[in-house]
């Protein structure tokens, strides 16, 4: 019987107990880029034009401008923390690879909800429109964090850093939780603000942590 070298080593890769992918992780890496820059890009196309190029105008589209800042900050906070996470990863598995498809699925609704949200801002649909494409976003990039420990096992640096990231994670889905709860009984925008601090939330708890390391 004719054996196939290559077709045979993937075969025992998906019998390990901790599994792996014969997708290198480059190419996930190159998708995740791809789609990110895509999405920060098409971000730009949802602001809406000023009537006529006067101050006043601009001053009117306020609340546009600042969808489009937390939406692009939020989406850059977001490749930067993937950015450091593929640096030491060495495995991934069918779990990491759908993980990630899941979140990329998610956050490629971004343009659309910082669109409505944009036009109707004091709107309380938009607001959980929005509110739930960013919350649900979170949720799955807790668990890519999470299910990249498995093939990962021996990467203890890896371990720690994911670790602690899910632990950030939890109080700044807290926040934009009650953010969420809040615009609906009272005042909207407050979605769009939660996620404003739980983002800075975050910056500064990583900011405290690397100089404590470094110290």
């Amino acid at each position: 019987m004719k054996e196939y070298p290559i077709l045979c080593d993937k075969i025992e890769c998906y019998k390990k107990e901790r599994g792996c992918n014969p997708m290198k992780k480059d190419r996930l890496i190159v998708l995740t880029d791809a789609v990110l820059a895509i999405i920060m890009t098409i971000l730009i196309l949802e602001l809406e034009k000023p009537t006529t190029p006067s101050l006043q105008a601009f001053w009117d589209l306020r609340q546009n401008f600042f969808a489009y800042f937390l939406s692009f900050f939020w989406l850059g906070s977001l490749w930067m923390a993937l950015n450091t996470l593929w640096e030491k990863v060495e495995k991934i598995s069918q779990q990491i690879v759908w993980w990630n498809l899941f979140l990329l699925f998610f956050v490629s609704f971004m343009p659309y909800a910082t669109g409505i949200v944009s036009s109707h801002f004091m709107n309380h649909t938009a607001q959980l429109f929005y509110g739930l494409i960013v919350i649900v976003s979170t949720v799955a990039n807790w668990f890519l964090h999470k299910v990249i420990d498995k093939p990962n096992i021996d990467q203890k640096e890896l371990l720690e850093a994911t670790a602690q990231y899910r632990k950030l994670l939890i109080p700044d889905l807290i926040i934009k939780g009650v953010g969420l709860i809040l615009s609906l009984i009272l005042y909207p925008p407050i979605m769009m603000y939660s996620v404003l601090i739980a983002a800075f939330y975050i910056i500064t708890l990583k900011t405290l942590s690397e100089k404590r390391v470094n110290n």
